[in-house]
């Protein structure tokens, strides 16, 4: 465990530096915003990578190399329903937000404890989650990190800043342990249901929660990130090839508890997008790239998955 979070503080620390440079070229730079394309004519938006400046643009996956440019810089986007969050740069240190949006006007502004990680809106819009990575708040290693995952619910108006004051099941008994760290949030069309990622002791968890009730109970070990479909019946999250080896995507069905590994998918290190009942996008650096490239594969597992656009991460159905 040791080993992984040292692995971990320096990837926060090289993100620190890459996003601190990226402030200051934005500011710099003061380009003009990207024309929007128009609505109906795209499917699918993204940050691009290649200028560094974490522009999101937009495509429709039939033509993915018609690209079109919008007017939002964000580390991470998600959109659904009406509703969409940017974590974005909020200012110099670097310091970060989310940015909540309703049918195109700021609803929510939230700061964040660190770098931006994940984000999501639940299928209504009414749930708009995330995760950042918190530099010096590790409870094992000095000037460590953890992460931290929160969450606003538009109908309410409340923010929540973490799920760690939520009580645990784990394997059956109370989780009572002070390491414990949430990412990789994704409710369901209730907007209560939820699951995501419990890491304690150095191991890792499918979690079951509730919004309401503020509790969570673990369903599966060593699961990463999880996404759930659109129907609410199947999880897709990353797993470890092996004990050491890099992650790959598998697929939980949730009523028999056939899990299935997604050919083609090793090296991702995202929380999977469902585009639809069939089909999930990713992030991944292909063997011969430097930069990460959105893939999609089918959830069958009857083929590859394969690069829809080159130089680009994070991406969001529209």
């Amino acid at each position: 465990m040791g080993s992984r979070r040292v692995v971990f503080a320096v990837i926060a620390i090289v993100l620190v530096v890459g996003a601190a440079v990226a402030y200051v070229t934005t500011v710099v730079r003061g380009a003009s915003p990207a024309p929007v394309a128009a609505a109906g004519q795209v499917d699918l938006m993204f940050v691009e990578l290649a200028d560094g400046r974490s522009r999101v643009e937009q495509v429709k996956r039939a033509e993915p190399d018609a690209r079109s440019g919008t007017d939002l810089t964000c580390q991470r986007v998600y959109q659904a329903a009406g509703t969409r969050v940017c974590l974005k740069l909020a200012g110099p240190g670097p310091t970060y937000a989310a940015e909540v949006t309703r049918d195109g006007a700021v609803v929510k502004t939230v700061p964040l404890p660190g770098i931006p990680s994940r984000a999501k809106v639940s299928a209504s819009g009414q749930i708009v989650s995330w995760t950042s990575f918190v530099t010096g708040d590790s409870y094992s290693v000095p000037g460590g990190f953890s992460t931290r995952t929160g969450y606003f619910d538009l109908r309410s108006g409340a923010a929540v800043e973490s799920l760690e004051h939520f009580a645990a099941t784990v394997e059956g008994a109370p989780l009572t342990a002070q390491d414990v760290n949430y990412w990789g949030l994704t409710v369901a069309n209730d907007d209560r249901t939820f699951y995501a990622t419990l890491a304690s002791g150095g191991y890792t968890w499918l979690v079951k929660g509730d919004l309401v009730e503020k509790k969570v109970t673990s369903l599966r070990k060593d699961a990463e990130c999880p996404s759930l479909s659109p129907d609410g019946t199947k999880v897709a999250y990353k797993k470890r090839i092996g004990r050491l080896g890099p992650w790959d995507l598998a697929v939980l069905d949730l009523a028999t508890g056939e899990e299935r590994r997604l050919p083609g998918t090793a090296g991702v290190d995202d929380q999977a997008t469902w585009l639809d009942a069939d089909t999930v996008a990713f992030a991944a650096v292909p063997r011969d790239a430097k930069l990460a490239a959105i893939h999609t594969a089918p959830v069958d597992g009857s083929a590859d998955a394969k690069v829809l656009i080159k130089d680009a991460t994070s991406p969001s159905p529209v």
